[in-house]
């Protein structure tokens, strides 16, 4: 993860990485439901691996070819050229056509 616990998101941001080299688009601000079965341990096996920050160097070396780095002040953030999800597909079937 590249973003710790009540970090602003926004859509097409990026807030993570995948081991397979795919994109998945997800929401993090929907919250894990509940179901009825339980197993005793399992909810305190749980560990959130603390964010990776990265610099501005390591942003470069990591981006994609549609993604871009916005550098503020305070945060450096990495997301999508296309921030909406839908037009993002389509543009990325246009690519895989031709």
């Amino acid at each position: 993860m590249f973003i710790g616990v009540q970090t602003p998101v926004y859509e097409g941001m990026i807030v993570g990485e995948c081991p397979k080299q795919v994109d998945i688009a997800l929401n993090v601000c929907k919250k894990k439901h509940l179901t009825s079965i339980r197993s005793a341990g399992a909810d305190e096996a749980l560990r959130l691996v603390p964010p990776k920050i990265m610099s501005l160097e390591q942003s470069i070396e990591f981006i994609g070819e549609d993604e871009l780095i916005e550098v503020t002040p305070k945060t450096i953030r990495l997301r999508k050229k296309i921030l909406n999800t839908e037009l993002r597909l389509k543009e990325e079937a246009k690519r895989k056509k031709e």
